[in-house]
C-alpha cells in the first residue's frame, strides 16, 4: 500500500508554530469511520498495551547458545528470518521488553513509518528494536488477526501515519495512535477475518521450517554439519599454496577460509559433484535500460528491486510498460542473486520468486539463475541456501565499499550433480516454501480486504 505524507500547514503553540502532519487518505478514512452505525472501540481500550522496548546501546553475539535473533525495523517484513543477528541473552534478560509474543501487531515508528507485520509463530521470542512498536491484542475484547487486519488496511495505515511527528527522522508514540477507532463487525465477521490471517501466519511459519528441514537433510546427507555458520565479515586465515591458485581470484577474501572450508566440506562428501554453470540453462545479469513509470497500480508490469524480493509480501517500487520490463520479467524456474551491498547482507542470498514477483519484473540488480524445470529450481534455491552455498556465492564478491559480484563467475560454484537423488527430494520441497509464501500473502490480502469491502459498503 503507497501512503503519501508531507508537511502541510501549521499549529500555533505555546512558543511557536509546529508543522502538522498530513497523510493523504487520513482525513478519508477518519470521514469514513465516523460514518460507520457500528461501534467503533479506540485502540488502547481493545489492547493491553502499545509501546516500544526503550532504547538502550546492545550487546551483539555470535553464538546461538548466548544469543536472541534480533529483529530492526527493516527485518519485521522479512519473510525469511534465519540470518538475523544475535543479541545477548543476558541483555534480553534485563529488557523482556524486547521480546515478541505471537499474535502480536508490529508497526515501525521511525523512519519509514507505519510497516507493519503479525506476530507469526517462528518470530515468538525474538527480540525487536525499539523502533518498532508492539501492539499487544486483549484477546478478551477483540480478535488479533482481525486488528492486525484493519490496521494494515487502507483505513487503518494512513491513520497510524497520520501520527507522524518529526521533519528529518520521522516518529510515532503510542500516545499517537491510543485513541485511533477500530470499527466492530460482530463476533463472527471479525472471526472470518482472524482465521485468514492466522492461516497466512501459520503457512510462513511452515515455509521457513520446510526449507530448514530440508537444509538440514541435505547437510546430514554430505556430511557437512562442521560448516557453521559464521559472518562473513568476520576476518579468516589466508594461506595461498602454488601461484596457479590467484591466477583466477587475487583478493584475499575468496582465497580465505570462510571459502576454502565449503569447498573441502562438498569434496570430502563423496557426492558427485558439478560447476553449477553446467546444471542450468544460463546465468545472466540484465542491462540497465531505461525506466517509464506508469501512473496507477494495474496497468504494466510490476518492478521490484532487490530488498523487496526479500519481504513477506513484496511490494514494487513501480509499474513499467510491459515492452520496457519484458527482459526482466521472472518465473519460477528462475532463482534471483542480489549482485551488490554488504557482505553481511543480501549479497549473495537466493530468492526462489514468490507472490507478485512471479511473472513481475525484478531490476538488474539481481542475478538470474535459469533452471531446466521449476523442480530444478527448487533443488538450487535449498542447496545455495545451505552455507556451503552461501560462502561460495560471497566469496565471489569483489570491491571493498560496496561490493559486487560478477555474473561470469557465479558459475564456477560447486553443486551436486543433477543424478543426486536429492535433486528430485529437495527440489519439491522448495518450490513447496514459494508456494507457501505465495498462499500466505493471498490470505493477508483477502483478509484486508474484506475488511476494507465491509467498512465501504457500511459507508455507501
Amino acid at each position: 500500500m503507497h501512503v503519501w505524507c508531507g508537511r502541510i500547514g501549521s499549529k500555533k503553540v505555546a512558543g511557536g508554530w509546529i508543522a502538522i502532519p498530513i497523510c493523504r487518505g487520513a482525513l478519508e478514512a477518519r470521514d469514513a469511520l465516523r460514518l460507520l452505525s457500528e461501534r467503533k472501540d479506540k485502540l488502547a481500550d481493545v489492547t493491553t498495551g502499545i509501546f516500544d522496548s526503550g532504547r538502550e546501546s546492545r550487546s551483539w553475539v555470535d553464538d546461538r547458545r548466548y544469543g536472541v535473533p534480533f529483529m530492526g525495523s527493516s527485518a519485521i517484513g522479512l519473510a525469511d528470518l534465519s540470518t538475523l543477528p544475535l543479541i545477548s541473552k543476558k541483555q534480553v534478560e534485563r529488557n523482556p521488553r524486547l521480546l515478541l509474543k505471537e499474535s502480536w501487531s508490529l508497526i515501525t515508528r521511525s523512519g519509514t513509518i507505519g510497516r507493519m507485520a503479525y506476530v507469526r509463530p517462528d518470530m515468538a521470542g525474538m527480540a525487536c528494536s525499539e523502533d518498532v512498536l508492539r501492539v499487544v491484542p486483549d484477546e478478551s475484547k477483540i480478535l488479533p488477526g482481525y486488528l492486525y487486519a484493519f490496521l494494515s488496511s487502507k483505513y487503518g495505515v494512513p491513520l497510524v501515519v497520520a501520527g507522524t511527528y518529526g521533519a528529518i527522522i520521522q516518529h510515532i508514540e503510542p500516545e499517537h495512535i491510543a485513541n485511533l477507532p477500530v470499527p466492530r463487525f460482530g463476533h463472527d465477521f471479525e472471526r472470518k477475518v482472524d482465521l485468514l490471517v492466522a492461516q497466512a501466519a501459520n503457512k510462513r511459519d511452515k515455509a521457513n521450517y520446510i526449507l530448514r528441514e530440508a537444509i538440514s537433510e541435505l547437510i546430514s546427507t554430505l556430511r557437512l554439519a562442521n560448516l557453521r555458520a559464521v559472518p562473513s565479515s568476520t576476518p579468516f586465515s589466508v594461506s595461498i599454496a602454488p601461484a596457479v591458485d590467484v591466477q583466477y581470484r587475487l583478493d584475499a577474501f575468496f582465497h580465505s577460509s570462510y571459502h576454502r572450508q565449503a569447498i573441502a566440506a562438498l569434496e570430502s562428501s563423496g557426492a558427485d559433484l558439478s560447476p553449477l554453470r553446467s546444471v542450468v540453462t544460463g546465468i545472466e545479469e540484465p542491462n540497465r535500460f531505461k525506466r517509464i513509470v506508469l501512473d496507477g497500480d494495474t496497468a504494466g508490469i510490476p518492478l521490484f528491486g532487490t530488498s523487496a524480493i526479500f519481504w513477506n509480501d513484496p511490494e514494487p517500487s513501480y509499474r513499467l510498460p510491459s515492452r520496457l520490463a519484458a527482459h526482466c520479467i521472472v518465473s519460477r524456474k528462475t532463482l534471483l542473486v542480489p549482485r551488490s551491498g554488504q557482505l553481511s547482507g543480501v549479497i549473495g542470498r537466493t530468492v526462489l520468486p514468490y507472490g507478485r514477483i512471479i511473472g513481475g519484473a525484478v531490476s538488474e540488480d539481481a542475478i538470474r539463475i535459469h533452471c531446466h524445470s521449476e523442480e530444478d529450481a527448487g533443488f538450487l534455491f535449498v542447496f545455495l541456501s545451505c552455507e556451503c552455498g552461501i560462502r561460495q556465492l560471497k566469496a565471489r564478491a569483489f570491491g571493498t565499499s560496496i561490493p559486487h559480484l560478477d555474473v561470469r563467475q557465479i558459475g564456477d560454484c560447486t553443486v551436486l550433480a543433477r543424478s543426486h537423488p536429492l535433486w528430485k527430494r529437495l527440489g519439491h520441497r522448495g518450490l513447496n516454501v514459494s508456494a507457501l509464501r505465495s498462499q500466505a500473502i493471498d490470505l493477508e490480502n483477502l483478509a484486508r480486504k474484506i475488511v476494507e469491502a465491509k467498512i465501504k459498503s457500511e459507508e455507501d
